[in-house]
């Protein structure tokens, strides 16, 4: 379908984060389905980049990452909820990105995880103003993973199968979607 891969974004900087384990599954999903596809983890940021003079001057590796965004046909971002939001440091990687081009008739799709029983739908919604904003595609087909911590096995794969086939459908029809926007380009 397409021939950049589609750029799943874990959005949690914390090292082993469940954000990181669900990624990992949607990324198996796409994998599957044979849609090509990379993971970026927000653990994965340069230290340098948190230092002021990063806004003028970016460092290779977030220069890299920046250009697998603005290549990728579509991201997939994985975004735990932390204090009825989404993390800074995922707001902090939005605002770094070069501005309008990065989102610009991007397709985006979005799963929310959290601790309780709303599995980060208030981060979910958050974030879609937030790409709304910048002129992003939204895919309508959301996936909320409540309480985490109970969904997970030691080896990260996840206990309820009913959810695991809802991010399996999302992958597929987010893939779709993504190469249909590509089309119309």
């Amino acid at each position: 379908m397409q021939t950049n891969p589609i750029l799943i974004i874990s959005g949690s900087n914390r090292p082993n984060s469940n954000t990181l384990r669900v990624a990992r599954i949607v990324e198996g999903h796409y994998h599957h389905i044979g849609v090509p596809v990379e993971v970026y983890s927000l653990d994965q940021l340069p230290p340098e980049i948190f230092l002021p003079e990063a806004y003028a001057n970016k460092p290779a590796p977030f220069v890299a990452v920046q250009e697998q965004i603005l290549q990728s046909p579509g991201l997939h971002v994985v975004t735990p909820e932390y204090n009825g939001s989404f993390p800074g440091v995922l707001k902090y990687f939005i605002d770094l990105l070069k501005f309008p081009e990065s989102f610009e008739d991007k397709p985006v799709a979005f799963v929310g995880i959290a601790s309780g029983s709303f599995g980060g739908l208030r981060s979910v919604e958050q974030l879609q103003m937030v790409f709304g904003y910048r002129n992003a595609h939204v895919f309508p087909d959301r996936v909320f993973v409540p309480n985490i911590s109970g969904q997970l096995t030691a080896e990260g794969k996840l206990v309820d199968g009913d959810l695991d086939q809802r991010l399996k459908k999302q992958a597929a029809g987010f893939a779709r979607f993504a190469h249909v926007l590509g089309a119309a380009k």
